[in-house]
């Protein structure tokens, strides 16, 4: 298999085009659950009815684990919103549809984005009491199983050429609380320095989705405590300066 073209660099991922596949494919210290796991939530995903790539093979190359599905020609949304500027509200509305149109589906089989959020606060840096603190918020907070992606941004969604938007990476799939998941965006928008994005990304997903706008933003210490045990330094560290806090503007 030919692996010479390089179309994104990702932390212990490099993934490759090979005409119209798409591999992916993680270090050698990246873990075989992982990988393996990130593969059955694709799969489980792609029985919902929402447009993703679809998964070819789970293989290995050159002694590397890899994850080979379908190459989507397109452009992804972010880089449509940097190209047009001046059509980002339009893009931003239909980002925050498509992200509901996702939380309308159920998916049985993924694990339960509460049980995870419980164990990453157990194994965060944070003093007992903060982790007791978040973990009973958490415990209290509605149970909904609704699929949720962890990880929903622009750069992950592309667009084909008739307009059909693929959601891609399902690495972070869980079933649980759509609020949850739009709190992660909502800092994901921060993370890229996009201030007034994010709220522009807040506003509609509370307008749409019926949503009370403090409610999203109850989950945002926990959805940042959870987070924060992985990533680089510079974002653990704008992660962990949201987990005090309790007024919002």
């Amino acid at each position: 298999m030919k692996l010479d073209r390089v179309i994104a660099v990702r932390t212990a991922k490099t993934i490759y085009r090979n005409g119209d596949r798409c591999i992916k494919v993680f270090n050698n210290d990246y873990s075989k659950a992982d990988v393996l796991n990130e593969a059955l939530n694709q799969a489980r995903i792609e029985e919902t009815g929402l447009d993703i790539p679809k998964i070819l093979e789970v293989t290995m190359i050159d002694k590397k684990w890899a994850i080979i599905s379908e190459f989507i020609e397109g452009k992804t949304l972010a880089q449509l919103m940097q190209e047009n500027p001046d059509k980002k509200d339009e893009y931003m509305e239909f980002f925050v549809d498509l992200q509901l149109t996702m939380h309308s589906k159920t998916c049985p089989m993924l694990n339960k984005l509460k049980d995870k959020m419980h164990r990453k606060i157990s194994i965060s840096k944070l003093d007992a009491t903060t982790r007791y603190e978040l973990h009973t918020r958490l415990e209290g907070m509605p149970l909904h199983k609704k699929v949720c992606h962890g990880d929903f941004n622009p750069s992950n969604i592309i667009i084909t050429k008739d307009g059909t938007p693929y959601i891609l990476d399902w690495s972070h799939a869980t079933q649980g609380n759509a609020s949850a998941d739009a709190a992660r965006t909502y800092m994901l928008f921060c993370l890229n320095d996009d201030i007034e994005g994010a709220k522009s990304y807040l506003n509609l997903f509370c307008r749409k989705s019926d949503t009370a706008k403090q409610y999203v933003q109850k989950w945002m210490p926990i959805v940042a405590a959870s987070q924060s045990v992985k990533g680089n330094a510079e974002e653990r560290e704008f992660l962990l300066s949201w987990i005090n806090v309790v007024d919002y503007e």
